[in-house]
């Protein structure tokens, strides 16, 4: 057997955790070194091969487990070089009780965030967006996509739509959206958001820097000015493995403390 990369992997005996098929074992064997700093961000794993004797399973399992720790972005596969740990990646929280900009989100917690246009200019509405904004006919929609990172690490992709009244010149905001609305008196002041779990296609998931299918989080939110009127419509996905929405929940009255006295 070649050298193994890692002392880990060349050091004793393997003793795999119970319970569950044989490649799910082996997948919990590697995250915990991962997780127990045994094995580093940035190191390499022993080849397919390699692996197997050392384990002492078949390439077959080893490869079910290391496609799964890729898909969950554990590990990452370079094509040539080998399979290595993931960088790992500092989670955002961010409360689902406040409507604040990512921009102003991020300065909150010391974060240093860019953008990177994806996109921005005047286009004929969908039909959805026709309806969610209250556009008249003819009315062109105000498009803006962003990607958003930290350092070199991007964390979400964001697509805002607003009607051009409100938006004439969409390539006149700065580095914050909200800001910009906030000069013309155009800020929201409540929103609702919607969240559901997704698997990232291609197109987010190569401008994310993930494998395609990994876990990410879709948000729809729909803006409202102090009027009723809705100002914003944002479709954002987020990579699950870098934030966590956190919401604070209160015990509502009783029934008891809330029912009317005959």
């Amino acid at each position: 057997m070649a050298d193994l990369p890692n002392s880990f992997f060349a050091d004793g005996p393997v003793v795999l955790p119970t319970g569950g098929p044989l490649y799910l074992q082996l997948k919990r064997w590697i995250e915990d070194a991962i997780h127990s700093g045994a094995v580093n961000p940035g190191d390499a794993l022993p080849s397919e091969r390699d692996l197997a004797t050392k384990v002492d399973v078949s390439r077959v399992t080893v490869r079910k487990a290391v496609l799964q720790l890729v898909r969950d972005g554990v590990l990452v596969q370079r094509h040539g070089s080998g399979t290595f740990v993931a960088p790992q990646t500092q989670r955002v929280e961010q409360s689902l009780s406040q409507l604040t900009s990512f921009t102003e989100d991020m300065a909150r917690r010391g974060m240093e965030v860019r953008a990177e246009w994806l996109d921005r200019g005047l286009y004929v509405p969908s039909p959805e967006e026709t309806v969610i904004l209250g556009l008249t006919s003819g009315e062109q929609v105000a498009r803006i996509a962003r990607l958003r990172l930290t350092g070199d690490t991007p964390l979400a992709i964001e697509r805002a739509s607003l009607s051009s009244r409100t938006l004439p010149d969409p390539t006149s905001i700065g580095d914050s959206l909200y800001k910009h609305l906030d000069k013309t008196g155009s800020r929201p002041i409540r929103a609702i958001q919607r969240i559901r779990a997704a698997n990232l296609n291609e197109e987010d998931a190569a401008l994310l820097q993930v494998p395609a299918g990994s876990a990410g989080l879709n948000i729809e939110r729909t803006s409202y000015l102090a009027s009723g009127r809705v100002i914003e419509f944002t479709r954002s996905i987020y990579r699950g493995d870098t934030y966590d929405f956190v919401a604070e929940l209160r015990l509502g009255d009783s029934p008891a403390t809330g029912a009317t006295k005959p």
